[in-house]
């Protein structure tokens, strides 16, 4: 102070000051940097099992979809025989289409989604376009499984109807046993033959088969719909992973 330099040291303490505060300010941003890297790297494993998840859908979808045809392509055979009186004409086209009366059911694989749902990165995604993609995928999700279920609980209760009032021990026989096996037993041709026409003229059976017919076209369209939907998420995955 005696020799007026205190301007000079004064400059000089600001100066460090600013530097300081810059340091941490520098500090801060790098810290704030790595932890943005963090949580891209997290989300980005949490979308990869998305995608891979998505995929496994995919597949289960085109394979349920097959099956779901050839059942109703089979059940729409059967129907026309059935408004046309000729059932006794092809008898196979009726065993085949009770498959009809199987409890399919579409079962995705939402154990991604669910995890990033639970997660802390979940809200990165918040009004973006994935969240709308996932939201619809999973609301068709949610579709498929009410209609499925709907469609199979009927199923068992027109079973449940079938099995009290009809006895299907000839018919399963005919079905599983060889011609060979089956002519060993007491029992003639012509019983299995009424066995089929009986059953087949049942109203459960009947009540199915014609469902089935109808339904299975919907059901195959709401898989179309889901794998359309799965095919966008998982481009709008790639998007975000490749960024």
């Amino acid at each position: 102070m005696s020799e007026n330099k205190t301007g000079i040291y004064f400059k000089y303490a600001l100066g460090e000051i600013i530097l300081v505060v810059l340091g941490i300010l520098i500090a801060l941003q790098i810290n704030n940097w790595n932890e943005a890297r963090k949580e891209d790297k997290a989300l980005k494993e949490y979308l990869v099992k998305i995608k891979s998840h998505t995929l496994e859908d995919l597949e289960k979808l085109d394979q349920i979809s097959a099956g779901r045809a050839l059942i109703a392509e089979n059940c729409k055979k059967a129907r026309k025989h059935m408004l046309d009186k000729t059932e006794d004409q092809n008898p196979f086209v009726f065993m085949s289409a009770a498959v009809a009366f199987a409890d399919f059911y579409f079962k995705p694989n939402t154990g991604g989604y669910d995890a990033l749902k639970n997660s802390e990165y979940f809200g990165r995604i918040n009004n973006t376009p994935l969240d709308s993609l996932l939201s619809r995928y999973h609301n068709l999700v949610a579709e498929i499984a009410q209609n499925e279920s709907s469609y199979n609980e009927y199923v068992v209760y027109q079973e449940v109807n079938l099995d009290t009032r009809f006895d299907r021990s000839l018919i399963l026989a005919s079905a599983f046993m060889s011609p060979d096996s089956l002519s060993l037993r007491a029992t003639p041709q012509a019983e299995y033959d009424q066995a089929f026409q009986e059953f087949f003229t049942t109203p459960a059976y009947r009540n199915v088969i014609s469902l089935a017919a109808w339904n299975f076209d919907t059901m195959i369209s709401q898989y179309n719909q889901l794998k359309e939907a799965g095919q966008t998420v998982i481009k709008e995955v790639d998007v975000l992973i490749k960024k």
